[in-house]
């Protein structure tokens, strides 16, 4: 497969991930998919996308078989088409959307940002699955994951994806560098509690739909209009 840019990424990876964890609010219009590129939790790198660079990605998400348009209501709305077009199962599926949008993670990171996408049972299970994308064979396309090599101080090797071509390791290790010159400890409470504030999120927002009720936030800007 024609390798995709950074744009076609973080696109196809926000299709995946939505799909997941706000079905309600799947399939996606072109507005939603722009908000939840480019918003500033969950995402590495943080981008600021325009409706323009993100529907140039779905164009090219499309012409791979990746991404396709359903017609019906009052605008244009989009879904991936990853698992059938790449023949993955679910689990790999996780493991390489979450690598789109987060970047390169442990095995144990990913084992914690995939609990609203799936649960792992183990780290096991995770590196067992990253395994089988290293080891895939040429005839099915190729190794989709790569191994980067553990950086100093480091307990766990991180993994990348391939889908956007070849990993610039030196780059990797770079923002491996800058991320460990803060505080690591409290980076990972505060990604943690990004994950579960987002989780309370969609219940609440599931939950007022079942009852007919607006979303807390759409009902205040409802009563100061």
């Amino acid at each position: 497969m024609e390798p995709l840019t950074l744009e076609e990424a973080r696109v196809l990876g926000t299709l995946m991930e939505k799909a997941r964890t706000v079905p309600d609010s799947y399939p996606m219009t072109l507005n939603a998919l722009v908000a939840g590129c480019n918003q500033k939790s969950a995402r590495d790198p943080v981008t600021n996308l325009s409706e323009a660079e993100v529907q140039e990605a779905l164009d090219g998400l499309k012409r791979r078989s990746l991404a396709f348009a359903t017609s019906g209501g009052r605008v244009m709305r989009w879904e991936h088409n990853f698992q059938r077009a790449m023949v993955v199962p679910e689990q790999s599926a996780v493991l390489l959307g979450l690598l789109m949008l987060r970047g390169p993670q442990t095995a144990g990171e990913l084992r914690i940002h995939s609990e609203r996408w799936y649960r792992f049972a183990d780290i096991s299970s995770v590196e067992a699955f990253l395994d089988e994308m290293r080891s895939r064979s040429e005839e099915k396309g190729g190794p989709l994951v790569v191994q980067l090599p553990r950086g100093a101080g480091a307990r766990e090797a991180r993994w990348a994806h391939l889908l956007c071509g070849p990993v610039d390791v030196a780059a990797a290790e770079a923002s491996a560098e800058r991320a460990a010159g803060g505080d690591g400890a409290l980076a990972a409470r505060v990604s943690a509690l990004e994950e579960e504030v987002a989780q309370l999120r969609d219940l609440v927002t599931d939950l007022a739909s079942q009852l007919g009720l607006s979303p807390p936030g759409q009902q205040d800007a409802n009563d100061r209009a």
